[in-house]
């Protein structure tokens, strides 16, 4: 008998369709079978987010090999927002995917390790390229601004 799915939270925002992260979700989704869902918090307005999933599904998608489930959060703070979703007991693990730690908000908040006290493991992903292009003043191919 097959074992279900993992099930991921992706938790991401202006990184939600970097290179970086959407290698991981594919190395993850042919490793094992994997369900993901995205969740985008402190997106500043619903256009923002809904502007951030329109673009960020397709790539993940597509990474994915399936259909990846999309949220956005209420209110502006993240871990609010994370703390919501994974009440409902429905993930195994979340994926932060953020921006550089100089520029990072999330990271200057230690948002990590605030997440990890939910109980479930943690992994985060920022993107070398994004580090590289914001140090420029340039976002690569595919970044949210």
């Amino acid at each position: 008998m097959e074992s279900p799915p993992r099930r991921i939270l992706i938790v991401a925002n202006r990184t939600a369709a970097t290179p970086t992260l959407l290698d991981e979700v594919s190395r993850r989704a042919r490793d094992a079978p994997t369900s993901f869902s995205l969740l985008v918090p402190d997106a500043g307005s619903k256009d923002h987010a809904d502007w951030t999933l329109e673009l960020a599904l397709p790539l993940l998608e597509r990474a994915a090999g399936a259909p990846v489930n999309g949220i956005v959060a209420e209110g502006e703070d993240p871990l609010d927002a994370v703390r919501q979703v994974v009440k409902s007991g429905a993930f195994d693990e979340i994926v932060i995917s953020t921006l550089p730690r100089r520029v990072s908000r999330w990271l200057r908040r230690d948002l990590p390790s605030q997440v990890e006290r939910l109980g479930l493991p943690v992994t985060v992903v920022t993107s070398p390229e994004l580090q590289r292009n914001l140090a420029e003043g340039v976002m690569p191919p595919g970044a949210i601004r």
